[in-house]
């Protein structure tokens, strides 16, 4: 009998992805479908809240897909969860909901993607690429709740000035960049990067690098109108 709490040792130069989904029948034809694609490796599958939290601390993958609808708990706590613990995770939603009201709550919860169940395999491996890639992947028919989000999003007092180091992570989140990108960037380590991100996004009082993103955005159109 096969448990949900498979995991698998990483393969160096491989982008690492846990799968959590309630459903054995899902997760297996993710994992399948990511199998197909020599870059990435599926280093877990989780079934439940307990097992989620405890294959991502141990194994800390590059992505997580995460089913928004989870038995016996939420997937919006699932992330909230984990994003608050470490806000540079990575994790993207995998759901049939298209309601734009889970996927503004998904977002500000910190997701880094929401992805609908009902995509062609081939959009769904495209967008786990550039899930890993640091850039925001929403399913196209749910662009304009996103854009409204965004619109209705208030500036936050100015915060806590930020560092030389944690500006320029920032300049460089605002392009989409991942921490690996970001370190060749700055000549300085993953690790470091990932310490930089989680401070600045402290000081921010933001949950997600999206989140970061649009706030630098917003800070630069002020600066250039001045």
């Amino acid at each position: 009998m096969m448990t949900t709490r498979q995991q698998s040792i990483p393969v160096p130069d491989k982008h690492t992805v846990l799968v959590v989904d309630d459903h054995p029948l899902l997760r297996r034809g993710v994992r399948e479908l990511l199998s197909l694609d020599e870059s990435i490796q599926v280093v877990g599958e989780a079934g439940t809240r307990e097992e989620a939290f405890e294959l991502t601390r141990r194994l800390e993958p590059d992505l997580i897909v995460l089913d928004l609808n989870m038995k016996g708990s939420s997937g919006v706590e699932i992330l909230s969860t984990l994003k608050s613990e470490d806000p540079s995770r990575r994790i993207v939603i995998l759901t049939v909901s298209d309601s734009g009201e889970d996927l503004v709550a998904c977002i500000r919860a910190g997701a880094d993607g929401y992805f609908l169940k009902d995509m062609e395999p081939e959009r769904f491996l495209e967008s786990i690429h550039e899930a890993l890639e640091g850039r925001l992947i929403v399913d196209p028919s749910m662009v304009r709740y996103l854009t409204e989000m965004i619109r209705e999003k208030k500036r936050p007092e100015e915060p806590n000035p930020l560092t030389d180091r944690e500006e320029d992570v920032l300049r460089y989140l605002a392009r989409g960049m991942t921490n690996k990108m970001i370190a060749r960037e700055l000549k300085i380590s993953d690790g470091t990067v990932k310490g930089h991100v989680k401070h600045l996004l402290k000081k921010l009082g933001f949950n997600s690098r999206v989140e970061a993103a649009v706030w630098a955005a917003q800070r630069e159109d002020e600066r250039a109108r001045r």
